[in-house]
């Protein structure tokens, strides 16, 4: 990956940050940890790798994105916004009554939303119908699903991935956000999860592991993953929960934080430093 490419994502990583930031601080409910934790997976499908046009969200040969992770829908909407499909001004009506921007993502195509969520463990199975539809009408059309660990301990997921593999559904890539934590707690001490990338493979899956928060190694891992033809794609992104805040990643932050003023403004400050050290590295 080119320099110039890396910290242009790196740059706008921070911003979505900022962004997600303010609209759960502004509606006083969301899931800040979970949502930063794939704010650069999602800024690197978006603004590099996924064929996409926000001035036509309907282009039927787009590539498609399902964020079977629902609750970190603020970083989707924040990427949305600065991608060119809404105005980021409807950001801050997040979570408001009536607002096209709910607390799990709405199948809205006008805003480039491509799928609904709801109960954890349904995104991948959507994806599934997708990519078959796809396989037949686009075939260079690609679907990309966003899981987090903890909803793998849903049935439904292994019973899709067995259809994905059953198919040879190799337009699908399912990309974990492995964080290590849930609501409750640790994944691997609620219903460990490992040997992950095994369990993938098991199922028929073509399975590759990335740091999630690396741009050069993400550009390199699906790069590796799309010459791979007749098999689903797997990548397991090993992430950080909070990542970019430094209580949240030291686990002093609570799961679902209420957050005042003074707390908003400090964590604003730490992201704005991280946006200056950019800058310096610019140079």
């Amino acid at each position: 990956m080119q320099r110039e490419l890396e910290l242009k994502l790196r740059r706008i990583a921070v911003e979505v940050r900022k962004d997600v930031l303010r609209m759960i601080s502004m509606a006083d409910s969301g899931h800040l940890g979970s949502a930063f934790s794939c704010v650069d997976l999602i800024v690197y499908l978006y603004f590099h790798l996924m064929r996409v046009n926000p001035q036509l969200p309907g282009w039927q040969e787009r590539d498609r994105f399902v964020l079977s992770k629902g609750h970190a829908c603020p970083s989707l909407y924040a990427v949305l916004a600065r991608r060119g499909y809404f105005e980021r001004q409807e950001l801050w009506n997040y979570r408001k009554l009536g607002s096209l921007l709910q607390g799990h993502p709405l199948y809205t195509n006008a805003l480039g939303i491509d799928a609904p969520s709801g109960s954890l463990g349904m995104g991948i199975g959507i994806s599934c119908g997708m990519a078959m539809a796809l396989k037949t009408d686009f075939p260079e059309s690609r679907v990309f699903c966003l899981v987090g660990d903890g909803e793998l301990q849903e049935g439904s997921c292994w019973e899709a991935l067995m259809t994905a593999s059953h198919w040879k559904l190799d337009n699908l890539y399912v990309i974990v956000d492995r964080n290590g934590l849930q609501m409750e707690g640790e994944t691997e001490t609620i219903k460990a999860l490992e040997p992950l990338k095994e369990k993938f493979e098991a199922f028929g899956l073509f399975c590759l592991e990335t740091c999630g928060h690396d741009f050069p190694s993400i550009h390199e891992t699906f790069a590796k993953a799309a010459q791979e033809k007749g098999f689903p794609k797997a990548i397991i992104a090993h992430t950080k929960w909070g990542r970019g805040i430094t209580l949240a990643e030291n686990g002093e932050m609570p799961v679902k934080a209420s957050l005042s003023r003074n707390q908003v403004t400090l964590l604003l400050d730490e992201l704005s430093k991280e946006s200056a050290a950019l800058s310096e590295e610019e140079r």
